[in-house]
């Protein structure tokens, strides 16, 4: 016999753990919910992973970045499950899912029944195997996806002080793990096709200026070109990178980042799916009534830019999972977003209005006084009597509210773009623009802080 749960979330990473605080913050019940992971450790913040963990002196280890420290709430530790009556199934793999029965099987041969089921499946870091590229599982080249990958890479770049790594890709990852490895005295050449690093997130001049300083700590850069193949010794160890442009670099280890794919065949064939992901709607409702996908592994509605996205963002995973467990116990409760500014020109933004209070607000291409005026007004969260009058009113709402106090509003920014979210809305919006600002806002966070210990 199975066991069954009103709530059950497959998949144990960031959103899982975040789902877990809001559930019970709402008065979640004993024995009510119950997380499946395939790792053995309860949720924890995963980009500490590239981040704290890597480094030379008091890296980072558990619990000390179990969720949700991340966002400055509560240390989920086991124990804590434990004492709010949820069960965590860890080291277990799910086999098979019939949404249609609302049931799962384990790979331990169990059955579980569930109400309602959230997928937080994440995603997989893609492999060099999939493009052609023959590693032969060798010991020194190296993923980053989650805790049993951070522990391999440690130990293969403690074997490797004064050696030589190569890093394969150029994104947010790579750059991240190059800097842990010069910070662990090895040599790193990082190779990548496209002409400058992150090219998804920074233009040229804004990519130069960081790759500057990586060269000046003595990072080398190979763009325009791809790994070819490797050549190995006679304990199949990686000892050297060829490239297709002809180029041969030693190695004494390889740090891949080169992607990821969303973890979602389980629901193949019976989730509508777009993009690669999960397609759910503005309350993370898939196809099917009585299951939900958060994090990446969601493909939502972006209202302002009438299409769809998925992102892959630790915030979205955080944010994601807080708004699906409010919608799924308010499901009747709604917000109304009123859009002001000049949609074909450069300044515009929306405000989000829920139960007759301000409680987000989006603003791109303001000036500083603005985007200050419209996070403090979120933070006030005013009573909205007429929509209709705030959207007439545009910005000068936010700046005439905002002159009644001041306080410290965090606001996820870059350029000229601000998103700010103090309660859940439900109807899920957002832009590719806030994609960039997080991502950008949190990389020069990252950057900033590894520059003092360089």
């Amino acid at each position: 016999m199975g066991r069954a749960f009103e709530y059950v979330i497959v998949g144990g990473g960031v959103a899982a753990g975040y789902a877990a605080l809001e559930f019970t913050n709402r008065g979640l019940s004993h024995a009510q919910l119950c997380i499946i992971s395939e790792e053995p450790v309860a949720p924890y913040e995963r980009p500490t992973l590239s981040k704290d963990f890597l480094l030379l002196e008091a890296p980072a280890r558990l619990p000390s970045f179990h969720t949700c420290v991340g966002a400055n709430e509560e240390l989920l530790t086991p124990q804590w499950y434990e004492e709010h009556g949820i069960e965590l199934v860890l080291g277990t793999r799910v086999e098979s899912v019939d949404v249609g029965q609302k049931s799962l099987l384990t790979a331990a041969g169990e059955t579980i029944q569930y109400g309602i089921l959230i997928i937080a499946t994440g995603a997989q870091a893609l492999r060099l195997e999939e493009f052609g590229v023959n590693e032969s599982k060798a010991e020194n080249v190296c993923y980053l996806r989650d805790l049993a990958d951070a522990n391999h890479l440690v130990d293969v770049m403690q074997s490797c002080t004064g050696g030589d790594a190569v890093v394969i890709g150029g994104g947010y990852l790579a750059m991240e793990c190059a800097a842990s490895l010069v910070t662990n005295k090895i040599n790193v050449t990082m190779v990548f096709p496209e002409a400058h690093c992150m090219p998804r997130l920074f233009p040229a001049k804004i990519a130069t200026y960081y790759e500057d300083y990586y060269e000046s700590k003595g990072v080398k850069f190979i763009r325009g070109t791809i790994l070819s193949s490797f050549e190995f010794d006679s304990n199949g160890q990686v000892t050297a990178v060829n490239l297709r442009d002809g180029s041969r670099i030693p190695a004494d280890m390889v740090v891949v980042g080169i992607g990821i794919r969303p973890n979602t065949s389980l629901f193949k064939g019976q989730l509508a799916m777009e993009k690669g992901g999960i397609k759910v709607n503005g309350k993370f409702k898939t196809s099917n009534d009585s299951v939900y996908a958060v994090g990446d592994v969601a493909v939502f509605p972006v209202d302002l830019c009438g299409k769809i996205h998925r992102l892959e963002h630790v915030d979205s995973a955080r944010k994601s999972a807080k708004h699906v467990v409010a919608a799924i116990l308010e499901p009747d409760k709604t917000g109304e977003a009123v859009h002001f500014g000049d949609y074909l020109g450069t300044t515009f933004g929306a405000y989000w209005i829920n139960n007759g209070h301000l409680v987000g607000s989006f603003l791109e291409g303001g000036t500083e006084e603005e985007f200050e005026a419209i996070a403090n007004a979120t933070r006030l969260k005013p009573t909205v009597d007429d929509p209709a009058e705030v959207e007439r009113q545009g910005l000068n709402f936010a700046l005439t509210v905002s002159k009644k106090t001041k306080p410290q509003t965090p606001r996820i920014e870059a350029g000229t773009t601000s998103l700010v979210l103090e309660m859940p809305v439900y109807a899920w919006h957002a832009t590719a623009g806030v994609v960039l600002a997080a991502s950008i806002s949190a990389f020069a966070y990252w950057y900033g802080r590894r520059r003092r210990r360089w």
